[in-house]
């Protein structure tokens, strides 16, 4: 202990089905070891003579041998049709518990030297105790693995679903680069033509530095605000080269929204489409402003440009969203890409919405939920060592196997 403080080792508890074999022993111990003690404990309560216990612990033996055996016919039995399970489990059932049965009162007939009975009687005594026992303990067998199979498919959808959705939003993001890039080249193409070599050098300079910055960047990884708002920069830089004075831009970014968590690459196309219907529709250019707040446990991201609002191409390009035109924004790759984005990564705890103030331009509003940078969590997590998933606690083999 150093300055006061208590130094915590890093522990995550083990599921216990983790490693199937040994849950079943565990289980399988404590089972029938419990069996042989409350067997003990009913001796010792009706005054027996303490030899009984042997007869316990040849009975709980006699059960674990059984249960064992049983273990490997139901292995085969529980992926079968369930005619077949259920038809074939209750003979193996009965041949246990007969067994297991025939085994007891032999040992006890034996014990007693035939003073109590003949041995039919002892015969049917026993079966009626080891009868429930066996059934009790094959319930369980099913049940526990029935579970495990069903958390294993649910495991399973889950994976595959998280990778449906990783690889649309991988496909999103990289419909962003191109579309953005075409852009530029043909700024550089128009500066080439007329024979502006300096200012073309210097984007394609920009371009570079912005593409090896986006492109290291992988799909679907989330970046804080103050990352995103860096690389929107440097594309703001290449656009400055195109509309010098004309383009001017505003960050209000909070300082507690600056380390929250967003898509990558998710401001940059709203600030592409206000310089393409804002800044470039006017002679006289126009302002963005881009604003990032938290709302109680939401985060707000407003992306504004003092542009022409919805006349012209950017009216024709849009398409009512409102709940009762029953119809979907859709502007090209912009918009439309960062909708389906937000789909993809939120469902329904998002919103994306359009506006258009009463004094001009146009206003895109963006509701998340807020989520703060856990890179120091994260690094803390990754040194402590790694426990099995869930989706490992039911492979192929059903619990009581050996591989």
């Amino acid at each position: 202990m150093a300055n006061g403080t208590i130094a915590m080792l890093p522990f995550k508890p083990t599921p216990f089905f983790a490693d199937k074999n040994r849950a079943f022993w565990r289980l399988q111990f404590l089972g029938w070891g419990g069996a042989m003690v409350f067997r003990s404990a009913t001796v010792v309560a009706n005054d027996r003579p303490l030899d009984y216990l042997v007869l316990a612990l040849i009975a709980a033996i006699t059960g674990l041998s059984i249960s064992l055996i049983l273990s490997v016919i139901y292995s085969y039995l529980i992926n079968r049709r369930p005619l077949v399970t259920w038809g074939l489990t209750a003979v193996a059932l009965a041949a246990a518990v007969a067994v297991s049965a025939f085994i007891n009162a032999w040992t006890l007939s034996i014990y007693q030297g035939g003073a109590e009975g003949n041995f039919a009687s002892l015969l049917l005594v026993v079966s009626y105790l080891d009868a429930p026992l066996l059934g009790a303990w094959s319930a369980l067998y099913y049940a526990i693995n029935f579970f495990l199979t069903v958390e294993e498919q649910n495991d399973r959808l889950e994976r595959l679903e998280a990778q449906a959705t990783a690889a649309q939003l991988a496909m999103l993001r990289y419909q962003l680069n191109p579309h953005f890039l075409f852009n530029t080249l043909n700024s550089i193409s128009t500066l080439v033509l007329l024979k502006q070599t300096a200012p073309a050098n210097a984007m394609l300079t920009r371009l570079s530095s912005f593409l090896r910055h986006t492109l290291v960047m992988q799909p679907g990884v989330r970046v804080t605000i103050a990352q995103e708002v860096e690389t929107l920069q440097l594309y703001l830089e290449i656009e400055r080269m195109r509309f010098e004075e004309r383009l001017r831009t505003e960050f209000r970014i909070d300082p507690d929204a600056a380390q929250a968590m967003i898509p990558s690459m998710l401001l940059q196309p709203l600030v592409e489409n206000a310089i393409k219907y804002g800044v470039s529709a006017q002679e006289e250019g126009a302002r963005i402003s881009v604003a990032a707040q938290v709302l109680g446990n939401r985060l707000r991201l407003t992306v504004a440009d003092t542009g022409p609002g919805l006349q012209g191409s950017r009216r024709n390009d849009i398409i009512d969203s409102s709940p009762g035109a029953g119809r979907s924004v859709s502007t090209g790759v912009g918009l439309a890409n960062i909708r389906d984005r937000l789909a993809q990564a939120y469902g329904e705890q998002h919103r994306f919405e359009i506006a258009t103030p009463p004094g001009g331009g146009f206003t895109v509003v963006i509701e998340i939920p807020f989520e703060r940078d856990a890179s120091a969590e994260g690094a803390e997590e990754a040194r402590m060592p790694a426990t099995p998933a869930a989706g490992s606690l039911a492979a192929a083999q059903p619990i009581g196997t050996t591989p």
